[in-house]
């Protein structure tokens, strides 16, 4: 239920979900019950139910959130129990079959925008605790957002059954044995409910994650999910449990990193109300996923940059008429010096970051750097730093970027104007969307032929038996 990633490239772990009867779970007392209730609050807020389900300003749960995708915007439905608007007629059964399923209760599918395939994980206990708290914990709001409306042939719900038998695991997360129950917690929340592989896990050519390159980054245009496996220098190989405690609870840990853009929704709606044995469960369960390595990072990502100052150089120097043509340094003294101080250092308290070892100047994957330079970075409850869209050229963000590279990250990495359009267009106007989407309908034909061939399959068998 979270919007983990803005881009269906990343999210859409295709489009539609596999018909039939749902895991039949006992059906919980839950009238009155308030340990209940708070423990279905407790897993809705691991799995970060609010980020899709709410609008800016808007009612809680009540959905309208237009999450863009390459083939156009999915709309989120109101999950408050409204019996006329929302999932107030629910039974458990048809709650249960939608979230690990995405079947609704008319028997069509959802669109797994809505993360179904890591919600398959929970258990039993877990889903009738969160219909506990969805049918009483919840208020209803009588709204209904508009129906999601996409092209030919996306908007066919049964056509993508098929993806389903081959992607979509069917069963409860089962403990390793080989582990113990600290790492099997962590594995459980990573994979299930907080379902980081959404965004972190790369996709294969039918956009299902790649079980076998689990949390190796992935694009979820216009951002990126970095590598989080145990790997040294492309991955989280060199933070301790405890920085990658801080990370989620705080969003930001020193020396490393901070949270930008989904991740940083991420800490704000979901990640920091977790327990610190959840959040140190899940740390150590990244830590223990297999490494993968880019051969870019020749050390680790958070390992570059030392203090540079060329600021004395341009004093006194006139700006150019077309400010297009400002160097890096004139840029960075007008617009970041101020917080980041001279040579990059940050503030002296912490509050504003470093650009010396830090991720975000380190990876040789740039669109994070532009984005929040584009966009700023606004978290809960008074981080903010201003984004630049309407101020800075695509030149003048491509001219900064290069120069903090150069003299606080890793010079290897390159940022370009065409790129810098590219994302400051966003997904519906980008050109991957053109790509994506014809990509995606191939695939999708493909999959409504096999299904039909099935069909026909089915009924001949059935004529000759």
């Amino acid at each position: 239920m979270s919007r983990a990633m803005p881009s269906l490239c990343a999210r859409f772990a295709v489009t539609i979900a596999l018909s039939g009867a749902a895991t039949v779970v006992a059906s919980p007392a839950f009238a009155g019950d308030a340990d209940l209730i708070a423990q279905g609050k407790y897993i809705a807020t691991a799995s970060d139910c609010v980020a899709c389900h709410t609008t800016a300003g808007g009612e809680t749960m009540a959905g309208g959130l237009a999450i863009e995708t390459p083939i156009g915007s999915i709309m989120s439905t109101n999950i408050t129990p409204s019996k006329e608007n929302g999932i107030g007629n629910y039974t458990l059964k048809q709650f249960d079959a939608a979230l690990r399923k995405g079947v609704r209760a008319d028997d069509k599918h959802l669109y797994p925008a809505m993360p179904y395939t890591s919600y398959a994980l929970l258990s039993d206990e877990d889903v009738g605790a969160l219909y506990a708290y969805f049918m009483k914990g919840v208020a209803p709001v009588e709204t209904r957002p508009p129906e999601t409306k996409l092209p030919f042939p996306f908007n066919i719900r049964l056509s993508m059954a098929a993806w389903n038998l081959l992607f979509l695991d069917n069963g409860s997360y089962k403990p390793d044995p080989a582990q113990d129950t600290e790492w099997n917690r962590g594995a459980y929340l990573a994979r299930g409910p907080a379902h980081c592989g959404t965004c972190h896990t790369p996709r294969n050519l039918f956009m299902a994650e790649k079980t076998s390159s689990e949390m190796a980054g992935a694009g979820i245009f216009p951002w990126h999910a970095p590598n989080i496996t145990s790997d040294s220098n492309s991955g989280v190989g060199g933070w301790s449990v405890e920085e990658l405690v801080a990370y989620m609870r705080d969003g930001h840990a020193t020396g490393k990193s901070q949270a930008a853009g989904p991740m940083a929704e991420a800490v704000d709606n979901s990640l920091r109300f977790l327990t610190p044995e959840d959040l140190k469960a899940i740390a150590v369960y990244v830590k223990s996923i297999p490494a993968v390595h880019d051969a870019a990072d020749t050390k680790p990502v958070f390992a570059w940059g030392s203090p540079s100052n060329e600021l004395a150089s341009i004093r006194g120097v006139a700006l150019p008429l077309d400010r297009d043509q400002m160097s890096g340094p004139q840029i960075y003294d007008a617009y970041c010096a101020t917080c980041h101080q001279a040579e990059g250092q940050g503030s002296f308290d912490g509050g504003l970051p470093s650009l010396l070892h830090n991720t975000a100047l380190g990876r040789a994957n740039t669109d994070n750097l532009v984005m929040v330079m584009l966009e700023g970075l606004h978290r809960q409850p008074d981080v903010l730093m201003p984004g630049f869209a309407k101020e800075l050229s695509d030149i003048q963000i491509a001219t900064l970027s290069s120069y903090l590279i150069q003299h606080f990250g890793n010079p290897a990495a390159k940022v370009t104007v065409g790129q810098v359009a590219e994302l400051r267009a966003g997904p519906a106007k980008s050109v991957l969307v053109a790509v994506a989407r014809a990509g995606l309908a191939v695939g999708a034909l493909a999959v409504i032929g096999f299904v039909a061939w099935l069909l026909r399959r089915r009924k001949t068998v059935a004529r000759t038996a």
